[in-house]
């Protein structure tokens, strides 16, 4: 249940990204472009990316543990950005989903979703009853 409400705030998290240009993230929906198709690219790149985020992204972040520490977290921008990346890279095989421009624009794409996560996150969090 928690990976689905991961994949929908993610979803909803890359709409927003590209409906901002200067990010210059676009998601190319499956043919015929309407908006179910969107909703459903949008849902799908939402799952790669989680996929790729949970496998790939633990794996840079323990391993560059040591770089969190020097930079004081700053080098996760870099590696969520690289991350969008990696998942826009996985989905340009097909003739759908997430198209980066660069990563600099991957880094404030990730920036955005970032956001938009964190504060579904603390909406979404379950609440503990207090006596």
């Amino acid at each position: 249940m928690r990976f689905l409400i991961r994949v929908v705030v993610n979803a909803f998290a890359i709409w927003v990204a590209t409906l901002i240009p200067l990010l210059m993230v676009t998601v190319i929906p499956f043919a015929p472009g309407e908006t179910l198709q969107l909703v459903l690219t949008l849902l799908l790149v939402a799952a790669v990316f989680a996929l790729v985020n949970t496998i790939i992204g633990t794996v840079i972040k323990i391993v560059a543990f040591p770089l969190y520490i020097l930079t004081l977290g700053l080098i996760s921008f870099l590696v969520n950005g690289l991350l969008l990346v990696i998942t826009a890279w996985f989905t340009h095989w097909w003739s759908w989903g997430l198209r980066v421009e660069d990563l600099w624009h991957g880094i404030l794409a990730a920036i955005v979703i970032s956001l938009i996560n964190w504060v579904f996150g603390i909406i979404l969090r379950p609440q503990t009853k207090r006596r």
